[in-house]
């Protein structure tokens, strides 16, 4: 996803100082007026709306009055007071352990047959040990929280000196310095970047999944403040909301100068975050600690035992009611016999009933009985089996070692071992019955490679995806590519006999090197593109992947090499890919693209400079973007790229001649499980060019609320009579071993469910690439993304459509099911996309919804959102009473991961500092564990 803000700023050395330049002319958005927010900002000063913050003066008197929370963060079950009670108090909601201290504390009366040390000793060793694993389990929980709580960050300290701070000493107001790639220690407001239109980059990962890097923009009136020393003069005030758990959204405003300024969520950098492109950023601290949005959207750890603990709480209500059967006849036998020694002439002689107490006196016998059933009580107690309860808290923290040293899982790459965080969980991952998994960073590795494309018509590139190997192993068939055998191009391949079935060994490529480049065709690599027939198709197609992008390019001053900064891994993969075919993108400045091209007349690379006028950005319901560039001859060119559902119908009469092969190659690129984009061009006239500048910047300085919808028309109008140049293919690699666990998987008769918040292609081709979805599979589609749909959504009023929509999401359900239910043999896979999940949610349908669910062999819901996901997990875990567990790698997955009866967090390829936020939010029992499969054969298929 490419963003069409282009805010980028190449950097020159001048006399030793930086000079920065900007995009401004060519932005698709502009800072919001004031007023913009009108409504929102009348709250300001009332109810839910009463935060006041003295930016840069944290230490004055009217902020040490507010008292607001410190930034330090705790994420521990336990402090050092709260230890003792609270942990007893989860020891003793076990009911043996309430039994033993009932009877322990009964075996220092008189009633007890024997001494108190040999009941109390036990049940003190027990709790004891448990409670000392508690303890150890929540200090490495302490020692997490010290480890964020005492990262630095840049602190302005006064007269232009900023001091390297402990972000636990961060106060409200406090105005900080953050650098490239580091995290945001707190809730900032954004005043200054180190681009001269105060915009940042941040990547917004780990708070809601998403890859695309956000543009963050500060208020005008503090973008100048672009050196330390400026900051000593800067002073303001910040009336804002008060702490709320709504990510998106912030309304506050800032006097600064005497004047009053609105604030947005385009000015606030939430915690959490990352620093992206950008060389640093200065910043106010709103929220802290606890305050900060994402704390805020947090919730407490749920307490889970396993079921097995629970068994064993019903099995010692059991063995009590036994006790107490035997205790309560016991005792009434007892009290009948003793009052009947008065009558008998002292029968139990030795028992001295003349002379007896209480225990034993025949006149008082009803409470003798009394006595005499606590005292069977006690002496019978011995048929709970305490030794049960440790011998289990033995072997679970064993186990958990065993978990934590595993080989493995151990992650080479990374330095990782598998963490169990609680050792209370380990038998129930022998009795999962639906695995729910997030797809990017989980089942993927969100690295997008270069694989194949179609240009003029012809197929390119040799590459196998794991699409088609598991094809392949399936039909037990020879594998080709491009008709040509692919024993010609790799390692051979070869029958083996498998369990008395013969499967074919999929050829292996040799791993490509470069990073997002996995592309192999001797016809147009080391320059061979030159001898095509259609070398002026191939030479454009090239010119588009690298020019119609927002990729910031960065060259290694020692080496020359040229690596890039790209707001999403597609990006990066097509500049890569243009890059390796002679199509070197290396420099930007604020107005032009500069392009190292192979000239296919001389032979020579050659320098080209394209003037960038425009750029059209990409957004979901566009589904493409555009850059406008003057070449050296003074030709306008308009280079897009999208998807093929909207590209092909912007095609012109003279641009069609390679559609009907394109398509075809559109259609085995997505069956190889392979995400495409359409590549065209066109050349505009001067006239042409003007008119659309003018509309376009009538609409983009619009500040109606139809501003978006006035620049995407004025797009849509320049973006036709296209001509078609081709199709790009990437593969969204899978982490090792994903097919085959999943496969194992369902073997063990294992359900799989996927929840993504990725489009329903995307995720279908990715099923098929993990074996999550099979060949012959019968799939059940429930979706509102029809045309139909679509169109009554912009006539009906929103109560109306909501009734029509919920209607139609039923019946599909109900049809569904019917299909099912009629179908006497075949595997069935479920898909359902997040908008008809709102609806199968509801209380009146989701039973139906998970009957079906159940029924399948698989089930994939797309666009899914957080809240849906835990739903959804909720849903299958109480709807089946059976054990779930959940996997992710997001804060996006942190409510799944919670209602889940096991919880496996994946740390991602950037270490575990990426995983801090989830660690903070208690979510999973199990970190960085690479789920496996148990006693069903696999040992490497780990999703890492």
């Amino acid at each position: 996803m490419s963003f069409g803000f282009l805010r980028i700023s190449s950097i020159m050395t001048r006399k030793g100082r930086k000079t920065r330049l900007h995009f401004r002319d060519i932005y698709s958005f502009k800072r919001k007026k004031a007023g913009s927010h009108k409504d929102d900002h009348s709250k300001i000063g009332g109810p839910g709306f009463s935060r006041v913050v003295y930016c840069n003066e944290s230490d004055s008197l009217e902020a040490n009055l507010r008292n607001y929370a410190t930034n330090y963060v705790r994420t521990t079950k336990y402090t050092a007071a709260t230890f003792l009670p609270k942990s007893l108090f989860e020891q003793f909601r076990r009911v043996a352990n309430f039994y033993f201290l009932v009877t322990g504390s009964l075996s220092f009366t008189s009633l007890a047959p024997y001494s108190a040390v040999s009941a109390i000793i036990p049940l003190i060793i027990v709790i004891g040990i448990t409670m000392v694993k508690e303890g150890i389990e929540d200090w490495r929980r302490k020692q997490q929280d010290i480890e964020v709580n005492n990262r630095k960050v840049k602190v302005h300290q006064g007269d232009g000196f900023l001091k390297p701070t402990e972000w636990k000493n961060l106060k409200v107001g406090d105005v900080v310095k953050v650098e490239k790639d580091e995290f945001f220690p707190a809730d900032l407001l954004l005043l200054s970047s180190s681009y001269e239109d105060a915009i940042c980059y941040v990547e917004t990962m780990n708070l809601d999944g998403e890859t695309n890097l956000k543009v963050k923009q500060a208020l005008e009136v503090t973008s100048s403040l672009h050196e330390d020393h400026e900051l000593s003069e800067f002073r303001a005030v910040v009336k804002c909301e008060d702490p709320n758990a709504k990510l998106y959204s912030f309304v506050g405003s800032m006097e600064f100068e005497n004047q009053q300024y609105p604030l947005s969520p385009q000015q606030l950098l939430l915690r959490g975050s990352k620093l992206r492109n950008t060389g640093h950023v200065y910043g106010a601290v709103i929220f802290t600690g606890h305050d900060t949005k994402v704390i805020q959207n947090s919730t407490s750890p749920p307490s889970k035992r396993s079921r097995i603990e629970k068994k064993m709480d019903h099995i010692v209500y059991f063995l009590f009611g036994v006790l107490f059967l035997m205790a309560f006849v016991g005792s009434v036998y007892f009290g009948v016999v003793t009052k009947k020694d008065l009558k008998n002439g002292h029968k139990r002689w030795y028992l001295r009933p003349d002379n007896a107490s209480v225990f034993f006196d025949p006149t008082r016998a009803p409470k003798a009985a009394v006595y005499h059933f606590l005292t069977a009580l006690l002496l019978y107690s011995y048929l709970i089996p305490i030794s049960l309860y440790v011998s289990i808290e033995i072997v679970k923290v064993l186990q958990s070692i065993f978990i934590n040293k595993d080989v493995h899982m151990y992650y080479e790459e990374a330095d990782k071992p598998a963490h169990a965080r609680t050792s209370n969980l380990n038998e129930e991952l022998g009795q999962v019955h639906t695995v729910l998994s997030d797809k990017t960073g989980t089942l993927t590795c969100n690295l997008m490679e270069f694989v194949k494309c179609s240009i003029a018509g012809i197929a390119y590139g040799h590459g196998v995806t794991e699409v088609e190997k598991a094809v392949a192993k399936r039909k037990g068939s020879p594998l080709t590519v491009n008709g040509e055998d692919c024993n010609e191009i790799s390692i051979g391949s070869h029958k083996r006999t498998v369990n008395g079935e013969d499967y074919t060994e999929i050829p292996i490529y040799k791993k490509s090197v470069i990073k997002g480049f996995n592309f192999d065709d001797k016809r147009i690599m080391n320059g061979n593109w030159v001898n095509e027939s259609n070398l002026d198709i191939i030479q454009k197609f090239f010119r588009v992947l690298a020019i119609c992008q927002t990729t910031i390019p960065d060259v290694d001053d020692n080496t020359g090499n040229v690596t890039y900064e790209a707001e999403s891994p597609d990006e990066a993969a097509f500049v890569v890919a243009a890059r390796e075919l002679g199509f070197e993108f290396f420099k930007r400045t604020q107005t032009s693209v500069s392009v190292n091209e192979l000239n296919p007349v001389s032979g020579i690379i050659v320098e080209r400079l394209y003037n960038l006028l425009n750029v059209l950005e990409f957004n979901s319901s566009r589904k493409r973007m555009s850059v406008i560039v003057r070449d050296e001859e003074g030709k306008i060119l308009l280079f897009s790229k999208g998807a093929d559902s909207v590209m092909f119908e912007r095609l012109g009469e003279n641009g069609r001649e390679y559609e009907e092969k394109t398509r075809e190659h559109v259609n085995e690129y997505a069956e190889a499980g392979l995400r495409t984009l359409i590549l065209a061009y066109r050349e505009l006239s001067e006239e042409e060019y003007k008119t659309f500048e003018e509309k376009f910047l009538e609409a983009k300085n619009s500040v109606s609320a139809e501003r978006e919808a006035m620049m995407d028309e004025v797009s849509a109008k320049i973006e036709k009579d296209l001509i078609l140049l081709g199709a790009t293919a990437v593969e969204d690699k899978l982490q090792h071993g994903v097919p085959e666990c999943i496969d194992k998987l369902a073997q063990g008769g294992i359900k799989i469910w996927v929840l993504t918040g990725d489009k329903m292609e995307t995720a279908i081709n990715i099923g098929y690439a993990c074996s999550l979805l099979r060949q012959g599979m019968k799939q059940i589609t429930i979706t509102l993304e029809t045309a139909e749909i679509t169109a009554l959504e912009k006539i009906s009023e929103k109560d109306a459509i909501a009734k029509v929509l919920k209607q139609n999401v039923l019946q599909q359900i109900t049809n569904g099911t019917a299909q099912i239910a009629a179908s006497s043999s075949g595997v069935f896979a479920l898909i359902i996309d997040g908008k008809s999940l709102t609806y199968a949610l509801e209380d009146d349908i989701k039973k139906l919804f998970l009957k079906l669910a159940i029924s399948c062999a698989s089930v994939i819901c797309c666009r899914s959102s957080p809240k849906q996901k835990a739903l959804v997990t909720r849903l299958v875990k109480e709807g089946t009473n059976k054990t779930t567990l959940a996997i992710g790698d997001g804060a996006n997955d942190v409510g799944m991961l919670q209602e889940a009866d096991i919880g496996i967090g994946i740390s991602g390829p950037e270490g575990m500092q990426s995983w801090q936020v989830i660690l903070q939010l208690h979510n999973s029992d199990f970190l960085n564990a690479y789920f496996w499969c148990m006693d069903i054969g696999v040992t490497e298929g780990f999703l890492q």
